[in-house]
């Protein structure tokens, strides 16, 4: 990334796109602190990340991937990932919320149900929306997608949509996305293209600009 400069206000949707090599992930990696920046520096809530313990700084962030981890053990375990704070209740309240409660609930065990390792028994775009559920009951305050409407049949595509407004309402979100059908309705679309941001504005404003 070479002289990249954005705000983000809170609760605000920022969409960003760029070809593979642009610099997104490495977005990513920076904000949630894999490796920090050699230079400049990013602010939550006027604190430098760098300043911040790890734990507390991670804890602000859900992350929903492409490449959905599952572990072996029940739905409800994967869900909670070990934060016994999360209660059986809460755990149900989230799958509903995003449409994964139908699919868990005609399972063998329901939520008790064990899935093997990454979840293999398990279709896209059920694993997608497991992942969903895990973000929404982790409750974070910023929300991190990236391609999140990936391979799926149309009728899973709209169940993912309708769980995303459910998951980004009243969240700072950043939506990493190849496709720009699926950002369309951001609130700001960064470009960014060879490391740099190239263009910023909403869809309207990049389709003006051409």
């Amino acid at each position: 990334l070479r002289d990249v400069s954005f705000d983000v206000a809170p609760g605000e949707r920022i969409g960003i796109v760029g070809a593979t090599g642009a610099g997104k992930s490495t977005l990513i990696n920076l904000l949630l602190r894999f490796y920090d920046v050699t230079s400049g520096r990013i602010l939550i809530d006027g604190t430098d990340i760098r300043e911040m313990r790890l734990e507390d700084l991670r804890a602000l962030f859900s992350l929903v991937l492409q490449d959905v981890h599952l572990f072996s053990g029940t739905v409800t375990s994967n869900i909670r990932l070990g934060n016994q704070a999360i209660t059986d209740e809460a755990v149900r309240s989230a799958a509903e919320a995003v449409h994964a409660h139908r699919f868990i609930a005609a399972l063998p065990d329901g939520y008790a149900h064990r899935l093997g390792e990454r979840g293999a028994t398990l279709s896209v775009g059920q694993k997608q929306l497991l992942s969903f559920a895990r973000a929404l009951a982790f409750d974070p305050r910023i929300l991190i997608l990236d391609e999140a409407t990936s391979s799926v049949d149309t009728e899973t595509e709209l169940l993912i949509r309708e769980a995303l407004h459910v998951l980004m309402a009243g969240r700072t979100t950043l939506a990493i996305a190849h496709r720009l059908s699926t950002i369309q309705d951001m609130d700001k679309i960064l470009v960014l293209h060879k490391g740099r941001v190239r263009e910023l504005g909403t869809h309207q404003e990049l389709l003006a600009q051409r």
